[in-house]
C-alpha cells in the first residue's frame, strides 16, 4: 500500500498562517529591527525549503497594524527605531522576500474585533475607541466594530485601500469577519431598528457582513483585479443533519460565506476546519457544494496537535482527504507548529511536498493564457553554477516556472517534472547532481491571475563533470 493517498498535485496552495497576535509566530524579538527581520528570513527560508508556496501574513490585529499607517498605530511589537535610523515596514519586508523566493503573501486582517478593555486601554488615545466611538461597541468585557453601522464598511474599506494601494501584495484575507459567539447579545439594538426593515435580526446580521463583503470586493476588483479576496469563516458553514449544531459559521455568527462564493464575491475561502473526523470530512464536502468554482483551502488545527493532543497522523489524514476530492490545497495554523516539526509533521509534509505547487488560476477573473518565454539557454556559468536563463515579454505580474524531463516530452501537470515556481526574475541558477543525466528544460510563464503559457522549446543539458 502507498504512504500516499495520490500523487503530490502539480497545483496545490500550500499555505501558513503567520500569526503576529501576541507575537506566536513573529516577532519574537521585541527590540531590534534587524533580529526581527532575520526571525522573518529564517521563517520564510524554512517555508520555501519544504515547498510551501503561500503566506497569510497578519499584517492588523485588534485596532493595530503592522505595516506603515495613517489610520491605525503600528503594533507595539514591532522595534522601535533607533537613532537616525529608517522605520520598519514588517509587510513591506515580507512580501518583497516572499516575492524573492517564489511566494506569495497575502494580508490577512482581523476584521471586527479590537481588544479587551486592557488592550484598548494600552493604545490610549491612538484607539478608535477614543477616535471614532460611534462605529465601536462593547461586548462581554470586549471592544468590536459594529458590522450593522454601514459606517462600519467605510472605515475597514480604508484598511484595505491603504494596504492594497500602497503594496505589492497578492491577496487581502479577513479573519473574524463575523459576529460574536452567542453567549449573549451583542448590543445592537439601536441599529436593527434603525436598518432591519423587516428582516430577523439573524437575516439582517448575515446580510450586514455581506454588504461589507460586497462592496470590499467591488472595489478591490476595480482597483488590482489581480488581488485575491478571501476569508477564513468558521470551519462548519452550516449544521449538517443535526451534526455540528452550536458552532456554525452561517447560524452562529451570521457569516453566509457559501452565499459569498455563490454570488461571486470572493475568491477563495480558507475555513477553520480544526476538528476532526465527523466534524472534518462531512463539512469539507458542503464547502464544496458552495464554491462555484472559487478556491476551498480547509485550514488545518496543527496546533491541536498541542492542545488537544491531536497525532500527526491525524492531520495527515486530513491532507489526504483534501487531496482527494475538489479542494485546492492546505493551509495550517499556525506556522511555528508546522515549522517547529511538532510530532513529526514538518518530516512528514516533507515527502507530501516533495516537489513545488503552482498555484490555481483564477479564471473567473481571466482565463486568457500569456505568451511563453523563449531563447531558453542552459549553461554551466563561470563560478560552476547550472544557469538558465530566457527571453520574455514583460507584462505586469509575470511569474515563470522551471520544468525538467527526461525525455522530449513535457506534462506540465506532472509535479515530478516541475523545479522551480513564481520566479520574478528571467533567470535561475541551482546547483544540480552531477550524474552524468541529459535533461530537457522548459519554462513557462504565469499571469497575475496563475494562468499559464505553453511551455517554451527546451534547452538540453547533460549533467556531468566532464566540460560541455
Amino acid at each position: 500500500m502507498s504512504l500516499f493517498s495520490s500523487a503530490p498535485p502539480a497545483t496545490e496552495v500550500r499555505g501558513v498562517w503567520l500569526t503576529t497576535n501576541y507575537g506566536l509566530d513573529w516577532p519574537r524579538n521585541r527590540t531590534n529591527i534587524e533580529m526581527q527581520k532575520k526571525e522573518l528570513i529564517e521563517i520564510l527560508d524554512k517555508l520555501k525549503k519544504y515547498n510551501f508556496n503561500t503566506v497569510l501574513f497578519q499584517v492588523r490585529g485588534r485596532g493595530e497594524v503592522f505595516y506603515n499607517s495613517k489610520i491605525e498605530p503600528m503594533s507595539t511589537l514591532v522595534a522601535p527605531v533607533g537613532p537616525g535610523g529608517a522605520a520598519f515596514d514588517p509587510l513591506a519586508f515580507v512580501i518583497e522576500e516572499c516575492h524573492k523566493r517564489g511566494l506569495v503573501c497575502h494580508a490577512w486582517i482581523v476584521t471586527y474585533p479590537l481588544g479587551t478593555d486592557r488592550h484598548v486601554k494600552s493604545l490610549g488615545s491612538r484607539s478608535l475607541i477614543k477616535k471614532n466611538p460611534s462605529i465601536t461597541k462593547q461586548f462581554k468585557k470586549e471592544w468590536f466594530l459594529d458590522p450593522g453601522n454601514p459606517r462600519t464598511d467605510d472605515y475597514l474599506l480604508s484598511i484595505v485601500k491603504e494596504i492594497v494601494t500602497g503594496y505589492d501584495i497578492d491577496g487581502i484575507h479577513f479573519d473574524y469577519i463575523r459576529y460574536p459567539d452567542n453567549r449573549g447579545r451583542f448590543p445592537d439594538d439601536g441599529m436593527y431598528r434603525l436598518y432591519g426593515k423587516g428582516k430577523s435580526r439573524d437575516e439582517w446580521r448575515r446580510d450586514n457582513i455581506t454588504r461589507f463583503v460586497v462592496k470590499v470586493y467591488d472595489w478591490v476588483k476595480a482597483e488590482k483585479p489581480w488581488v485575491q479576496v478571501s476569508s477564513s469563516p468558521l470551519g462548519r458553514y452550516r449544521s449538517l443533519g443535526g451534526h455540528g449544531a452550536g458552532w456554525t459559521a452561517l447560524e452562529t455568527v451570521s457569516q453566509d460565506a457559501g452565499k459569498w462564493m455563490m454570488m461571486g464575491k470572493h475568491d477563495a475561502i480558507y475555513p477553520m476546519m480544526y476538528y476532526k473526523e465527523g466534524l472534518f470530512y462531512p463539512f469539507v464536502d458542503d464547502w464544496l457544494k458552495h464554491s462555484n468554482g472559487r478556491i476551498i483551502v480547509p485550514g488545518l488545527g496543527a496546533y491541536q496537535m498541542i492542545e488537544l493532543g491531536w497525532s500527526c497522523r491525524d492531520i495527515l489524514n486530513q491532507v489526504d482527504y483534501t487531496r482527494k476530492g475538489d479542494t485546492y490545497g492546505q493551509a495550517y495554523f499556525r506556522t511555528d507548529n508546522v515549522l517547529s516539526d511538532t510530532k513529526g509533521i514538518l518530516n512528514e509534509l516533507k515527502e507530501y511536498y516533495r516537489y513545488p505547487a503552482k498555484l490555481p488560476p483564477m479564471t473567473w477573473l481571466s482565463d486568457s493564457i500569456p505568451e511563453g518565454p523563449f531563447d531558453l539557454r542552459a549553461e554551466k556559468n563561470e563560478e560552476g553554477v547550472f544557469e538558465l536563463s530566457w527571453q520574455a515579454n514583460i507584462r505586469e505580474r509575470m511569474t515563470y516556472n522551471v520544468y525538467r524531463s527526461e525525455i522530449d516530452t513535457l506534462h506540465t501537470d506532472r509535479a515530478e517534472e516541475l523545479i522551480a515556481v513564481g520566479l520574478h526574475e528571467t533567470v535561475y541558477h541551482c546547483l544540480p547532481e552531477e550524474n552524468d543525466k541529459a535533461y530537457y528544460y522548459y519554462i513557462t510563464t504565469s499571469d497575475a491571475y496563475f494562468n499559464e503559457s505553453s511551455p517554451c522549446i527546451p534547452a538540453f543539458f547533460f549533467h556531468s563533470e566532464m566540460e560541455k
